[in-house]
């Protein structure tokens, strides 16, 4: 079914171009199953071949993810009574990122944009639902965006039609920046702990 999805939408691409890729980021960003980044790498190699306009594509994948983002954020404040159960997949992701909004909140909102991005949609929706201040989660979320669809549309512009290479680049690359700031926050907290005073 996903991979119906995906055909359907890449085939559509070329022809709905900046209303289709719109329409995917606003709903990948409502934690909706459509192949968002996938769409961004083909409309790169859309405008590499000249078929696109790339000013066009990058406005309407960041506007739409934006938008979709502020929907979320929005029917988290509205309606926190509706959100998932903790015991639900869905529930435990938004605890999750609950959790980490509640510790470093502008930085767990702008990286869910991009590098942890299954926590996007939660994010969003836990945001709302605790009161996290707009303009503080909207200027994250516009940085997050940006690096989101900068990175993807570069990509199909550098690899071309040859989407697989680029996804599994894609995939690689974030996986070692996450690991890398994984490591970076480990060391942070080592270094706190050494420095930490002692208390008899």
């Amino acid at each position: 079914m996903t991979e119906q999805i995906t055909e359907s939408f890449l085939a559509l691409l070329p022809v709905y171009g900046p209303w289709l890729l719109g329409l995917t980021t606003y709903l990948s960003c409502l934690a909706l199953p459509v192949p968002s980044s996938l769409m961004m790498i083909a409309s790169g190699a859309f405008v590499a071949s000249g078929d696109l306009s790339g000013a066009v594509m990058v406005g309407s994948a960041f506007g739409g993810a934006v938008l979709g983002d502020q929907t979320g954020f929005h029917l988290g404040r509205r309606a926190s009574r509706f959100l998932p159960g903790a015991d639900s997949p869905k529930g435990k992701l938004l605890a999750e990122a609950i959790g980490k909004l509640q510790a470093k909140g502008w930085m767990t909102v702008y990286l869910s944009r991009w590098l942890f991005a299954p926590l996007g949609p939660y994010v969003n929706l836990a945001a709302g639902a605790t009161g996290y201040n707009r303009r503080a989660f909207s200027l994250a979320d516009l940085a997050g965006e940006a690096t989101w669809v900068a990175l993807y549309i570069g990509l199909g512009i550098t690899f071309g039609a040859n989407l697989t290479a680029a996804s599994e680049f894609a995939a690689n690359m974030l996986g070692l920046v996450a690991a890398g700031v994984i490591a970076l926050g480990l060391l942070w907290w080592l270094w706190r702990a050494a420095h930490a005073p002692v208390q008899d």
